[in-house]
């Protein structure tokens, strides 16, 4: 089991300030494997987790300061943690394979494709591809026309990315959820549901992905 944490843990030393911590934990008697600090300021933090539990990804939100991606490799006698994206990468998701990880950059502007190995951008996709939202009006500046990527998203299968543009979506109307070519980083086209759908689309990485309808009573999931 993996946490981000706040120390100090029950049992460390009273005068014990490491910050935030990021811990391996052994899920069946509670003993902590080993930690490491993550040297971040979180106001909230997510795991991402990678096929193979010894690997996981955190991605951490720092408000206006930042968004620091850590990556962490567990083999079962050291935890080694690397630092992807200049500290401006929210990590969305990784690949079925465990190859690839998805991010947004903090402005959101930005879809990225990582290598697992070694954090190195092997593809973008800029959102100044996205056409406006159809309801648009033309007195509106361009700047609040353009859309950009939520911090949602991620693979729908190995070469398939859904992502949403449901947040700069939401002045004009219902939010878009789009696909996304995981193999060249190209748009492919927005998606068109059989019922108004709301919120965010979270990709299950087996083909499908899933929505939470408006008032959370219905979850539905979806295939291409």
């Amino acid at each position: 089991m993996w946490a981000h944490v706040h120390g100090p843990l029950e049992h460390d030393a009273p005068d014990h300030d490491r910050g935030e911590e990021w811990l391996v934990i052994d899920a069946a008697v509670g003993t902590v494997l080993a930690r490491t600090q993550t040297r971040t300021a979180a106001a909230g933090s997510v795991h991402v987790p990678h096929p193979e539990p010894g690997q996981m990804g955190l991605t951490i939100g720092e408000g206006q300061d930042g968004s620091p991606l850590r990556w962490g490799k567990w083999d079962g006698h050291a935890l080694i943690v690397h630092s992807f994206g200049d500290e401006d990468r929210v990590l969305l998701g990784v690949s079925p394979s465990g190859d690839r990880l998805l991010t947004v950059t903090h402005d959101q502007d930005v879809l990225a494709l990582h290598l697992v190995a070694d954090g190195s951008v092997v593809a973008e996709l800029n959102a100044d591809v996205l056409p406006p939202h159809p309801a648009f009006e033309e007195e509106t500046t361009d700047d609040e026309a353009q859309a950009f990527f939520d911090y949602e998203g991620g693979f729908v299968d190995e070469n398939t990315l859904v992502v949403g543009t449901v947040e700069s979506d939401e002045e004009f109307g219902t939010g878009r959820h789009w696909l996304v070519d995981a193999v060249h980083m190209q748009l492919i086209d927005q998606i068109t549901y059989p019922f108004e759908v709301s919120g965010l689309p979270r990709a299950l990485g087996d083909g499908t992905w899933y929505t939470v309808s408006n008032l959370d009573h219905g979850l539905h999931i979806w295939a291409l």
